[in-house]
């Protein structure tokens, strides 16, 4: 075993301790909760890594990085996330590799390039992302529509050809109400979730939660939590 593989083991092992611990604070499955490794910045290589360590969903922020990484495990049984702001440009690109789940648009009329997903033969699920920092109208700093802007945009998915709602997705907040306040923040979210499914059922996904706070999300009853730094390692610094 190499000293890589070794430390990422060691860390994964931590973080799934972090996670089944929560799970049965909160009384529930280990099973309800997924893990997504967000492997941004780091080589194909550490991806199969993971693959060997029994990871099987990954994430990514930006396209360049993410499509030739994908290429180069395509032959592992992995779920690509693709967790960034997608650009319109970078549509055909990323329904090539992502199984799982994208970040929702940003404005109703950027839904998707008409048909992306659909000529691939692809439906791919689609999180709404919630600012919880945001007033009525407003992007939050960290991407995503206010509370009051779900419906529309949740409308909007459902009638782009080759998209459906999965759920919805939120980053803690840095100002606003809910700063520093990740639980309050995570049970605001399961509370629109929860408004949500009432028309949409099948939109029960709930996606909340990174390295410094995801027992907060999985107490509150995300269903996904999205990990980096706890299992690759502090990235450095760009540029």
């Amino acid at each position: 075993m190499t000293d890589r593989t070794s430390e990422l083991a060691e860390n994964l092992a931590r973080v799934e301790e972090r996670i089944g611990a929560a799970c049965a604070a909160a009384g529930r499955a280990r099973e309800e909760v997924t893990l997504i490794v967000v492997t941004k910045t780091y080589p194909a290589s550490d991806v199969r890594i993971l693959h060997g360590l029994g990871v099987r969903n990954v994430a990514e922020n930006r396209d360049q990085d993410a499509a030739p990484k994908a290429a180069a495990c395509a032959d592992l049984d992995l779920t690509w996330h693709f967790v960034g702001q997608l650009q319109t440009n970078k549509v055909r690109s990323v329904v090539g590799y992502a199984l799982g789940v994208l970040p929702g648009p940003r404005r109703t009329r950027s839904a998707a390039p008409p048909g992306a997903a659909e000529r691939e033969g692809r439906e791919l699920g689609c999180l709404l992302q919630v600012a919880l920092d945001a007033g009525s109208g407003e992007r939050g700093d960290r991407g995503g529509v206010a509370p009051d802007g779900i419906e529309e945009l949740a409308a909007a998915v459902e009638a782009a050809p080759g998209l459906r709602l999965g759920g919805l997705m939120t980053v803690a907040p840095l100002a606003g109400p809910y700063a520093g306040r990740q639980r309050a923040a995570f049970d605001r979210l399961m509370d629109l979730s929860t408004a949500l499914r009432v028309t949409r059922p099948a939109a029960n996904m709930v996606s909340a939660g990174m390295s410094a706070d995801l027992e907060q999300a999985v107490a509150a009853g995300a269903t996904h939590v999205r990990v980096g730094t706890a299992v690759l390692g502090v990235r450095p610094k760009l540029g």
